[in-house]
């Protein structure tokens, strides 16, 4: 038994943008950079310098989600 499918035209109703602005991909680019470069700080090696880094990050993030 086969199911019967629409053929018909699917375009989007008249008036309708169907285009995404530049905007809505420039935002999470520039998101995710930004946290990326925040998660992994502008030191490159804080690691072996002694810097808390993402230690302080984690607790500063844990501080405000307890209050």
């Amino acid at each position: 038994m086969t199911a019967l499918t629409r053929t018909g035209d699917r375009t989007a109703p008249a008036g309708v943008d169907t285009r995404l602005p530049w905007w809505a991909l420039a935002l999470p680019v520039a998101a995710f950079t930004f946290l990326l470069l925040l998660v992994t700080g502008a030191d490159g090696a804080a690691a072996t310098g002694g810097a808390p880094g993402m230690g302080e990050l984690l607790q500063r993030i844990g501080q405000t989600l307890t209050l």
